[in-house]
């Protein structure tokens, strides 16, 4: 594919999603965004892909891909990038993983991170005793929630603690740590 670029994957990517499908008969494809609110996909112009595990790939990857737009349609997001103007020419893009570099993120407001930079943060109670390690987040659709993993007499464990103001005193995320208002036997 003459449009993808061999590249080499920036230092700080971020996996944010997958082509979906062909859409249109332009050379847009439908992404299927990792996040509930896609704006790093918006927000870079440089995608670069990993061809799919499934089927025969493709190209071989890494590659870049210079994104023209990106927007929502409906439930869904969809893109359009250099060099593809057709539907056959975007169909083979079908199961690409989608990277973007950390540094293209938009800025976030003060208090507000995302969840992949939390990732990996030890999380503190405030008489300074570690709860464990942040291995995930969910969303339970009102609020966000912190999956800790920790050892008790060396078993892995889960804690699990909501990502929000009453708990959440502090977020360092130079220091990698994050303080809470929770105990160990909650």
């Amino acid at each position: 594919m003459l449009a993808l670029e061999p590249a080499v994957l920036p230092a700080d990517a971020i996996e944010v999603g997958r082509i979906g499908d062909a859409w249109g008969v332009k050379g847009w494809f439908k992404v299927i965004s990792h996040s509930a609110s896609p704006e790093a996909l918006f927000s870079s112009k440089k995608w670069y892909l990993i061809p799919t595990e499934r089927g025969k790939p493709s190209f071989k990857g890494p590659v870049l891909m210079r994104v023209k737009q990106a927007k929502h349609h409906s439930d869904t997001v969809v893109a359009w990038a250099e060099g593809f103007d057709d539907r056959t020419s975007a169909e083979p893009l079908k199961g690409s993983r989608i990277y973007v570099a950390r540094s293209s993120f938009p800025s976030t407001q003060t208090d507000e991170y995302y969840w992949v930079d939390l990732l990996g943060l030890q999380v503190f109670n405030r008489e300074g005793l570690n709860l464990g390690e942040v291995k995930d987040l969910m969303s339970t659709g009102p609020q966000t929630v912190l999956i800790l993993s920790y050892l008790l007499e060396d078993k892995p464990m889960e804690r699990l603690i909501p990502f929000v103001n009453s708990y959440i005193d502090r977020v360092d995320i130079e220091k990698k740590r994050i303080e809470v208002d929770w105990q160990l036997d909650y």
